[in-house]
């Protein structure tokens, strides 16, 4: 992975769902872009609904660039035979803030654990696999505040960096929401903080 942690792997959209058989078992899985931890659940309680029969909906997620949080879950099944090789593809595929899920159907034929790991395993591979991996720059919000006739000069550098202005507030004392890309963080702080009278400042999460 990129080492200035500037940039990250994640993938663009939920993947189409795949089917791997192991001894009639069936293993239905899926990768979702998530960007928040309240995201899970109501993706997993929708995939029970749709796989109904299945005995175990098992799944693993990661969010985070710097700091990581992640978790696995076997949903029943036996300990770590299920949740922890699907979150090792995750790994595997370095990717970041991301979910994959995989419901079995059983098939009559126990697999074993060894069986079970590598099943989780590979219907997560797949998921990943049919996914759209792409990379994207890490950017952090910040705001600008000034008086309303420095906003030419404002524009003017917002307009020179290429910066992404999310949100604004017009008036006599003016509020700028702008993305910045993490590598470039001290330069522009330092190209606004060199027009007298703008303030800049992260923005709170």
């Amino acid at each position: 992975m990129d080492n200035s942690k500037d940039t990250y792997k994640t993938i663009a959209c939920p993947s189409q769902q795949i089917l791997f058989k192991d001894k009639k078992s069936k293993f239905f899985g899926y990768a979702f872009p998530i960007q928040d931890v309240e995201e899970v659940k109501p993706i997993i309680a929708t995939l029970r609904k749709q796989h109904h029969t299945a005995g175990h909906v098992c799944y693993a997620w990661q969010i985070g660039i710097e700091t990581i949080s992640y978790r696995a879950n076997d949903d029943g099944e036996p300990n770590s035979s299920a949740g922890k090789p699907i979150y090792g593809q995750i790994q595997s595929f370095e990717v970041t803030n991301v979910l994959v899920v995989v419901a079995r159907i059983f098939g009559g034929t126990k697999l074993g654990v060894g069986g079970l790991i590598s099943a989780y395993r590979t219907a997560a591979h797949m998921a990943l696999k049919a996914s759209k991996i792409i990379d994207k720059i890490q950017k952090t919000k910040y705001e600008l505040a000034f008086e309303y006739p420095l906003m030419d000069s404002v524009m003017r550098t917002i307009k020179q960096k290429q910066l992404q202005i999310v949100s604004q507030q017009m008036e006599t004392s003016c509020t700028l929401g702008i993305l910045i890309r993490k590598n470039e963080e001290s330069v522009i702080e330092k190209l606004f903080s060199e027009i007298d009278g703008v303030k800049i400042r992260k923005a709170l999460a």
